[in-house]
C-alpha cells in the first residue's frame, strides 16, 4: 500500500520541494479526514462525496481525476487506520491554526452536504476538533459557515464540540 501511495504522488501530485514525502503524507491525512466524514454515518451520499472531492481539489489545487485518486487512496488508509491520531498528529505538526480551522470547516461542509448531521458525524467532528486543538468558538463558527454554504438545516450549538 505504501508503494502505491508513493507512486501515485510521484506521478501525479508530487511537488518539487525537498520535503515531498511530508507533502504526500499531509495530503493523504487531510483527505482521510474528509473520507471519514463521508463514511462515519455508514451511508455515503453523492452530495457528501462531491463535497469531499471539491475540498481536496480546492485545498491542494488538484484536477478532478487526481483528487478522485487521492480520495480512493484515503479510503484505503481510513479502512486500515485504528484511530484518527495518525492523521491529526501530522496535521497538527504541519498546519497553522488557520489551516486546521479550514480543514474543520471543509469537514463540516462534507457533513452538511446532505442537509443533515447524524449523531455519528457530530461525534466525529467533536473528536477531530479536540484532536486538532481548534478552539470551540472557532469550530462553531466554521460549522455555521459550512452550513450556510451548503444550505444545511437548523443550527445546533453543540455541533462544534
Amino acid at each position: 500500500m505504501l508503494r502505491a501511495l508513493v507512486e501515485f504522488f510521484d506521478r501525479h501530485v508530487a511537488p518539487a520541494a525537498p520535503d515531498r514525502d511530508d507533502d504526500h503524507a499531509i495530503r493523504l491525512a487531510t483527505a482521510a479526514l474528509m473520507v471519514e466524514t463521508l463514511r462515519i454515518d455508514a451511508e455515503i451520499r453523492e452530495p457528501e462525496r462531491a463535497a469531499a472531492l471539491a475540498a481536496v481539489r480546492s485545498k491542494f489545487g488538484l484536477p478532478a481525476d487526481e483528487a478522485e485518486r487521492l480520495i480512493d487512496l484515503a479510503e484505503e488508509e481510513v479502512r486500515q487506520a485504528t484511530d484518527y491520531f495518525q492523521f491529526t498528529s501530522l496535521i497538527n505538526r504541519r498546519f497553522t491554526p488557520e489551516q486546521k480551522l479550514r480543514v474543520v470547516e471543509a469537514m463540516w461542509t462534507v457533513a452538511w452536504a446532505d442537509a443533515e448531521i447524524s449523531a455519528h458525524e457530530r461525534h466525529l467532528m467533536r473528536r477531530i476538533v479536540d484532536l486538532l486543538h481548534v478552539p470551540h468558538g472557532d469550530a462553531v463558527a466554521a460549522q455555521a459557515r459550512a452550513r450556510e454554504r451548503v444550505g444545511g438545516g437548523t443550527p445546533d450549538a453543540t455541533d462544534g464540540r
